[in-house]
């Protein structure tokens, strides 16, 4: 199994402490967070993007560029690219250009977003959100993977015989599709025989497993092998401690000021207390042995080669701890026990 630290850049009081930091604090907060987790051997790390408070995460290109020139290795994500509002011309762009800037490291994410105030920002209206991405979508695969482009839709202007540069410098960039709530997008991914990231923060594992295993289905029906799917999962937030009630008890704080937030509020989560959450959801909040249990768990529902772990709304001090505890307790263990092929061959390219 492979593993990222992903980061949406919420930006909220410290749940112990009522600290905020200034958006100068927070934003080299992540940068730094990133290059920590390459030291300690993580396989990735993804920028997330909305479009309003308490999130800083407009613009994840220009976060995972300065997060590229600081490392060397780590691959890098937006979580997601919210492109059912994003220009195509203008993300081939951007992301091309990370893509030379790292060296190759880029794996893209693609998605509706998960945070409605972006739609009347960019100009569409929410039932529009996956016919536009569609499109979208459509637009940037060719933009990548054709030149003299010649396209007309809904939501751009037409263009005609365009060659985006830079081109990729990766022969061909993985597009991740992120699935949260909808078919369609667990659809979409299955019919260009692209891999899915399943958020599986805000609900039971019944619901994102549906997904999953509507995703490998189609994969079937558009005459691609289902066994070769290719899965990431979310898991919430981390928090490890000798035992699961000590770790219960020190994330509680912020576990109850993120809840407080309007973001939070907006997912409707169904759990009624952090106790269930942790028993009956993924957040990855216990003992070391816990945590590597539950993940155990929802590898066998889901199957996934990817998971991904948060650690943000917490203090600094206690990311760097709750991740270098997660590197050297949970991360071993899961290795072993899930082989995961996902990178290797890329890597195995680059060095030779």
């Amino acid at each position: 199994m492979k593993f990222v630290v992903f980061d949406l850049m919420s930006n909220h009081p410290n749940g112990v402490t009522g600290e905020i930091l200034s958006e100068q604090e927070r934003i080299q907060q992540v940068i730094v967070q990133a290059v920590f987790a390459e030291t300690l051997g993580y396989d990735g790390y993804g920028v997330g993007e909305r479009h309003g408070a308490p999130f800083l995460s407009s613009s994840p290109a220009l976060m995972l560029t300065a997060i590229a020139a600081r490392t060397s290795k780590i691959r890098l994500i937006p979580t997601i690219s919210v492109l059912s509002v994003l220009d195509p011309v203008r993300v081939a762009e951007d992301y091309a250009t990370l893509d030379h800037i790292s060296g190759g490291r880029l794996e893209m994410m693609i998605g509706k977003g998960n945070d409605p105030r972006h739609y009347p920002l960019f100009g569409i209206k929410e039932e529009e959100q996956w016919i536009s991405l569609a499109e979208r979508y459509d637009l940037l695969k060719r933009l990548w993977s054709e030149e003299n482009v010649s396209w007309e839709g809904t939501y751009r202007p037409p263009i005609k015989n365009v060659t985006t540069e830079p081109r990729p410098y990766q022969r061909k960039i993985r597009i991740w599709h992120g699935s949260a709530s909808s078919p369609l997008s667990t659809e979409l991914a299955a019919k260009n025989g692209e891999p899915i990231f399943s958020s599986n923060a805000f609900h039971p594992i019944a619901k994102y497993k549906e997904l999953i295993d509507h995703y490998r289905e189609r994969l079937e029906f558009y005459g691609f092998d289902s066994k070769n799917a290719v899965v990431g999962a979310g898991a919430g937030s981390l928090y490890l401690a000798s035992s699961t009630e000590e770790a219960i008890s020190r994330y509680r704080p912020y576990y109850d000021t993120y809840m407080n937030t309007d973001a939070s509020k907006h997912n409707h989560s169904p759990f009624k207390s952090l106790e269930d959450h942790v028993q009956n959801g993924s957040p990855l909040i216990g003992s070391p042995d816990y945590v590597i249990e539950k993940i155990l768990k929802y590898h066998q529902a889901f199957g996934h080669q990817v998971q991904s772990i948060s650690v943000g709304g917490i203090s600094q001090e206690e990311q760097y701890e709750q991740l270098e505890r997660f590197a050297t307790e949970v991360i071993p263990v899961l290795r072993r026990e899930i082989p995961s092929s996902i990178w290797e061959i890329e890597k195995a390219a680059v060095d030779s």
